[in-house]
């Protein structure tokens, strides 16, 4: 009788501890918290668990888009240029393909890859690595590393929903290579604003405008990165 008499109790006590779940907030791993963005769309577009394509995906949790899609049990594609930080990769992202290259914009199979003091702004830029050694940055070395495509990557492994690209002012270039007739992910993060350590940063406008040419529109902008979405996917929600 009294075991019978707590049961609406309990009832009661699983659906507020249900609600509770849901709504509670949850911990980014993003620099500004894009992948809370990112997953509340990829929610709305009933996208339980987006693949997803991460270009200078520099670690596998900190700093990262992807990895709260991957804990929630999403897998994809990482590409990183520098040896030393995609080795942790394979350690914390099982489910995912870890490719130790760069993305390249031409047919050159290598190209050298700056390694500064601050990994976070590694680069295939000669002059974005020499602007940022101007900042007090060092360049620690300069290292040969194979390159792919972004085409061939997609290829390779099929379209995925969202694609983070951040490979230190060559993101216009890489973005002119894609073949958006054939692969057409929902959402993309893109870093839209150069490094500087004198608050003169610039916004990218260049990349915000090509992508809206291709009908994606902003949905999102941290200032540090800019989260479109495919408008059509948008309107079929």
């Amino acid at each position: 009788m009294y075991r019978k008499s707590l049961a609406p109790l309990r009832i009661l006590v699983r659906k507020v501890l249900s609600a509770w779940e849901r709504s509670r907030p949850s911990t980014s791993y993003s620099q500004s918290g894009e992948d809370l963005i990112i997953r509340f769309i990829f929610n709305a577009l009933r996208i339980a668990k987006p693949s997803y394509l991460d270009i200078g995906a520099y670690h596998p949790i900190h700093f990262s888009n992807t990895y709260l899609l991957y804990k929630n049990g999403s897998s994809g594609v990482c590409v990183e240029p520098d040896p030393q930080l995609i080795a942790a990769f394979r350690g914390k992202r099982r489910r995912d393909i870890c490719i130790n290259s760069g993305i390249g914009v031409g047919r050159e199979a290598t190209a050298d890859f700056y390694v500064l003091s601050t990994k976070t702004l590694n680069t295939f830029s000669r002059s974005e690595a020499e602007r940022c050694a101007a900042y007090g940055q060092k360049i620690e070395k300069v290292i040969p590393v194979p390159l792919v495509t972004v085409n061939d990557v997609l290829s390779q492994y099929g379209k995925p929903n969202f694609i983070s690209l951040d490979i230190e002012g060559l993101d216009l270039e890489v973005i002119k290579t894609f073949d958006f007739s054939s692969f057409r992910p929902e959402v993309f993060c893109i870093e839209t604003l150069t490094y500087t350590e004198d608050k003169t940063e610039v916004k990218v406008n260049q990349i915000i405008d090509y992508m809206k040419s291709k009908d994606y529109f902003v949905y999102a902008d941290t200032y540090i990165n800019t989260i479109f979405v495919d408008r059509a996917a948008w309107s079929g929600r």
